[in-house]
């Protein structure tokens, strides 16, 4: 019965404010017969007694939302906007969007886990194994195969990338580096060989 703001609760036979009910719009005043604590009662013991694990409430301060995986209340603006959402935000925190989309590049593209490239980096004693000077952080691959070859910085991964993954590349490289690359050797008046 709705009464001037207030409803009687079927279970817990308190009056609340009208506020403390959900909607329904098949009952004749548009509110559920439950209040909204005791609807969450009932549903956490089904779900208990079904066997199912239930998340506690946590109460939160307005403008903040709780994070599952940190276990932080954190504020609106450290969520992604969700229009479908019955809140507006992402069910997930940006740090833990962020963690979880690296774990899913790494396992799409490479086929790795983060343990397992830690460790790749670990054996490299946490060093691009090319130059030995910069920290390992870009997996490096084959992309013709799609075999993980190494850990690398970003310059030396990039250099070999715009190499073409091509070793006769890299050596007519080094060559040049050396110094020995582009001497013409004279084969006739005015006729020069480039080195193969």
């Amino acid at each position: 019965m709705n009464d001037g703001g207030l409803k009687k609760c079927s279970a817990c036979q308190e009056a609340r404010p009208v506020s403390a009910f959900a909607a329904n719009r098949s009952r004749p005043d548009g509110l559920q017969a439950n209040c909204r604590e005791c609807a969450a009662e009932y549903y956490r013991r089904r779900q208990e007694a079904a066997g199912k694990t239930v998340r506690e409430k946590v109460d939160v301060p307005d403008g903040h939302k709780h994070c599952r995986v940190w276990g932080e209340v954190k504020p609106h603006s450290e969520w992604h906007r969700n229009a479908t959402a019955s809140d507006g935000l992402s069910t997930r925190c940006k740090a833990c969007r962020a963690v979880q989309s690296r774990q899913g590049h790494l396992k799409r593209q490479y086929g790795m886990t983060e343990a397992e490239r830690d460790q790749m980096v670990a054996s490299q004693m946490g060093l691009c194994v090319i130059c030995l000077k910069a920290l390992a952080a870009h997996v490096d691959h084959c992309h013709k195969t799609g075999r993980v070859r190494g850990v690398l910085c970003f310059n030396c991964n990039s250099a070999i990338g715009k190499l073409g993954d091509d070793p006769d590349i890299g050596r007519r490289a080094v060559a040049y580096l050396e110094g020995n690359a582009w001497k013409p050797t004279l084969v006739a008046p005015g006729v020069y060989q480039l080195p193969s």
